[in-house]
């Protein structure tokens, strides 16, 4: 018989993560799952981490390094329950949080895409994840446009999403070419063809940790380009404010590496009207301001305070 869930995970040089990961997972009040473990071909002790569980319900599967992406297919791949729940490596969840879940999948029985809030770990402590849905109030729910309610922050994100199989199957999987930011990729696809219950309540938290790829400095031409959007953004206008504002993130980062060639790829995309008054003051500034600008943040948030050019 398919368990209720597949948790996905793919895994990559998470030593001093993983057994917690898999722990918060162990010990959810829903108990109906499975556990896929994809090591991506890590380089520390990741698998005998995994395999130090005794948990029948843990598969382990092991690659050679393909990247993040190729590791989550494979997940994908592997799985057998009725839905697939994202979990990165070095986050946690809730003891309720699969429970959640499945209750929200009960009352929307109509619906494939669902989501909770989330915390974010940061050096300096915890946050809440802040997102655009109007009149927004603690433990509602709420059914919504992707792309309206993440031009603050995305409302999906690779520990607090799960889908139904297919999801994958209409909207396609990741997108092995894309190296960093593949998952805005797929929301985006995610987004242009369902409706998102999402649950206002921080039952997973994304945990901080220096050599995670998201808190390195990408180059922005490892990132998506969003070309193949052009069309559909011309008729969805939410859709084409959430690109921006991505473009916005990546003309930024651009000017932060002085790849010229990479900003004004960007820039000249973006409409200015998706922007708020500081997005549109910061992309008019030269090199040196705005790195100051950036180097003024990351004092900040040393400091506990949290600066964002996004609210």
């Amino acid at each position: 018989m398919k368990p209720f869930f597949s948790v996905l995970i793919s895994l990559y040089n998470k030593e001093r993560f993983i057994k917690s990961t898999i722990e918060s997972v162990l010990a959810q009040s829903f108990q109906d799952f499975e556990i896929i473990v994809v090591n991506d071909g890590s380089t520390d002790g990741s698998e005998t981490v995994v395999n130090s569980f005794s948990d029948q319900r843990i598969k382990y599967f092991k690659q050679e390094n393909k990247g993040a992406s190729a590791g989550r297919n494979a997940a994908i791949s592997d799985a057998s329950g009725q839905y697939f729940a994202l979990l990165d490596a070095d986050d946690l969840w809730q003891e309720n949080y699969l429970e959640t879940i499945h209750q929200l999948i009960s009352s929307y029985p109509d619906h494939k895409v669902f989501s909770t809030a989330v915390t974010i770990e940061t050096a300096n402590g915890e946050m809440r994840s802040v997102y655009s849905i109007k009149n927004i109030t603690d433990g509602e729910v709420y059914t919504v446009d992707y792309f309206e309610s993440s031009y603050i922050n995305t409302l999906l994100t690779s520990s607090s999403t799960v889908v139904h199989p297919s999801v994958f199957e209409k909207a396609g999987t990741y997108d092995t070419s894309i190296k960093s930011g593949q998952d805005t990729d797929l929301w985006i696809r995610i987004g242009i063809h369902y409706k998102i219950v999402f649950i206002n309540l921080p039952l997973v938290t994304y945990r901080y940790g220096e050599e995670s790829l998201s808190n390195k400095i990408r180059r922005a031409v490892d990132k998506p380009k969003f070309d193949s959007y052009t069309e559909l953004e011309a008729v969805n206008p939410s859709m084409k404010k959430f690109i921006d504002l991505n473009r916005f993130s990546m003309a930024i980062l651009s000017k932060l590496e002085n790849d010229q060639k990479s900003f004004k790829r960007f820039e000249k995309a973006i409409d200015y009207k998706n922007l708020n008054k500081k997005q549109q003051f910061l992309l008019k500034q030269p090199v040196s301001v705005v790195r100051c600008f950036h180097f003024f943040k990351k004092r900040m948030q040393h400091l506990g305070i949290h600066l964002s050019a996004f609210k």
